[in-house]
């Protein structure tokens, strides 16, 4: 009877104490993981993008040219690197005069890069992976092997306005001549004669290319249905290429002159103010906009469907790009160049910390910052700042607020192939240019073949020749020897992919200063976690830096990533405090960078969330305790039966 009783109060404190511990707050775990993940950023936000240039990145069946096939065998290590989004240079069917921005038929694959199939596939595999497949979509020109540019020639009355066609005029020999001075980016006139049409055409970009007439609503139609087109085949928005030169002075002016060279057929003669950022280049983008939110809403089981955008324009017109002052919004990206415009290996501290500044400053609120380092168009990294400088731009565009964009093979530092011959060479700007000058406009150095590992060809491809020759430099620079080495650029690339995940760098404030005419620093707080600070040393030569005051307790800092050439490594926290001088200083090797972490008060988030867990257990079991000796002793006339 006594057992029988004694159960009964068992029983009973069991449930008292149940009844505690469902009023007492949610385990510190679930709080953790909130802050972690719940953080109301869309998926795009603070995502890595990286730029694959499918003709280059991996060849699956030994034609020398890459593939989807390709890219789908490399998609697990994109995976593996912690990459999310990737952006595919165009594969639509083409010509290849421009290797891919001179489209015949934006509804179909490129026969050398595979089939429709293939890219279903490569969705298919994508999405497992975790990772989002972005198209590169060009729309202000087609190729002139396009049907509708064939048909408008012909003057088919439903394509006679699908293009810009205009007459000429006579000079005063009677001469025929183009309808005004305008150039095209390539060099030389933008307008080509057409002998079936009778009327020349604009091309802003190579002869084959013959510019749209976006003021024609069935060209507008027939674009919105291409970009309906891939979203049904699953992709999460596109790159619009050369956006700013959608739309032109309907009435033809010439361009003003320059000044800056005294060549009629350079496209720097004139100040290009009736060919480039239109007022209607906005509204187009409005539109898209638009499409795409659209799209979104009415397939909501997927994610949001974005726009990045390409225009090498000036700051105000760009952000106009992201929202107009009437708060209509446009592109969620609008490329930002200045890594690759306003900066070099010949800029100091101050250079960089102005441009960046003046990004973030301008850019409307609300919206999201993006950081591009390079590109297919421009010089790689390690060839623009050096390659001793590859880990540091890395770490400046991945602890950078918002949006990184990695160009395929910048991960490894790979470098520009300069030596390229003229026969080799097939970028139209360098063809066109000649043998003479083709090595200062030739965009084929930096478009060489991935460098995968030091087999033939690089382990791009087992053909005989490849499209474009592989830097000779594979031999000792690629990635399997990177995974191999102690030390490397890729080893150092994926561990600040993995640091990103940190809250601190999803959503910390940002602030930055030049510390020297060499060197800068940033540093990225959120109330409760462990400030980063990245400083980079844009300098050729050693520094020794002092962090006093910039921070508060720089005896404190940890090492998270550190360069190949650093005498730090990740987790050294005693070389500041061990500092003989008064003010503790780190050295920074030339052209090198660090990134660091240290608490901004004595405990860090994490042990704080430990610290209450435990605090708040205790106070249950005290509760649970006092209630049982009320009970135990007769203090309580609460009956529990």
């Amino acid at each position: 009877m006594a057992a029988a009783h004694q159960l009964t109060r068992t029983t009973q404190l069991l449930l008292l104490c149940s009844l505690l511990w469902t009023q007492a707050p949610r385990p510190v775990m679930s709080s953790l993981l909130s802050a972690q993940t719940e953080d109301f950023i869309d998926w795009w936000q603070h995502a890595v993008f990286y730029q694959i240039y499918p003709r280059s990145f991996k060849d699956s069946n030994g034609d020398g040219i890459g593939d989807l096939q390709g890219v789908i065998s490399k998609l697990p290590y994109l995976a593996e690197t912690g990459i999310t989004a990737t952006w595919l240079s165009p594969i639509f069917q083409s010509p290849m005069v421009d290797f891919g921005y001179d489209v015949s038929d934006y509804k179909s694959i490129q026969t050398e890069y595979g089939t429709m199939a293939d890219f279903e596939q490569l969705v298919n595999t994508a999405t497992s992976l975790g990772i989002k497949i972005i198209l590169d979509f060009v729309p202000n020109h087609t190729s002139d092997k396009h049907e509708w540019f064939i048909k408008s020639a012909a003057r088919d009355p439903l394509y006679d306005n699908f293009y810009v066609w205009a007459d000429g005029k006579l000079d005063n020999q009677g001469v025929r001549q183009p309808p005004n001075n305008w150039q095209s980016v390539f060099y030389g006139s933008a307008w080509q004669w057409h002998e079936q049409r009778g009327q020349y055409y604009l091309h802003q970009f190579a002869k084959e290319q013959p510019d749209l007439n976006f003021r024609n609503p069935a060209v507008v139609r027939a674009m919105d249905d291409v970009l309906l087109f891939w979203l049904n085949k699953g992709v999460a928005g596109f790159r619009i290429d050369a956006l700013n030169h959608l739309f032109e002075d309907e009435t033809l002016p010439d361009e003003p002159l320059s000044g800056k060279t005294t060549d009629p057929l350079s496209y720097d003669y004139t100040k290009h103010i009736y060919t480039k950022d239109l007022p209607e280049v906005l509204s187009m983008v409005q539109h898209w906009r638009q499409l795409l939110d659209d799209y979104t809403a009415k397939h909501s089981e997927g994610a949001t469907r974005i726009m990045m955008t390409e225009a090498y324009a000036d700051l105000q017109v760009l952000m106009d790009y992201y929202e107009d002052a009437g708060g209509v919004r446009g592109s969620q990206l609008p490329f930002n160049f200045h890594f690759i415009t306003d900066v070099s290996g010949d800029s100091d501290a101050r250079d960089f910390v102005y441009n960046i500044e003046k990004w973030l400053i301008y850019m409307p609120r609300g919206h999201t910052a993006n950081w591009v380092m390079g590109n297919h168009d421009k010089p790689r990294v390690a060839t623009r700042f050096g390659p001793a400088s590859v880990d540091a731009m890395n770490m400046l565009l991945l602890t950078l607020p918002g949006v990184a964009v990695t160009y395929n093979g910048e991960e490894l530092g790979m470098q520009d192939y300069d030596e390229i011959s003229w026969e080799d060479t097939v970028d139209p700007p360098a063809r066109i240019a000649g043998k003479l000058d083709y090595k200062k406009v030739s965009r084929d150095p930096e478009r060489t073949p991935f460098q995968w590992s030091n087999a033939t060809n690089a382990g791009f491809s087992t053909a005989a020749k490849t499209w474009l020759p592989v830097n000779p430099n594979y031999l000792v620079l690629n990635l399997e020897a990177q995974k191999q080495a102690v030390k490397s650029h890729y080893k150092v690339y994926k561990s600040l992919i993995e640091l990103r995940k940190l809250p601190v760098l999803r959503r910390g404030r940002f602030s930055i200063e030049p510390l020297s005419r060499t060197v800068f620093a940033f540093k990225r707080t959120l109330k409760d976690y462990d400030t980063l600070v990245t400083i980079i040393n844009v300098s050729a030569k050693e520094q020794l830096v002092n962090l006093t005051d910039f921070i508060n307790r720089p005896q404190k800092l940890v090492v998270e990533v550190a360069g190949v050439d650093s005498v730090y490594a990740p987790g050294d926290s005693s070389f500041l405090a061990n500092n003989r001088s008064d003010k503790p200083q780190l050295r920074l090797a030339p052209r090198a960078g660090l990134v660091l972490s240290y608490e901004q008060s004595g405990m860090s988030k994490q042990r704080r969330l430990l610290v209450k867990q435990i605090i708040k257990s205790f106070n249950v079991v005290l509760v649970a305790l006092l209630m049982y000796n009320l009970w135990r002793h007769k203090w309580t006339k609460v009956n529990f039966n």
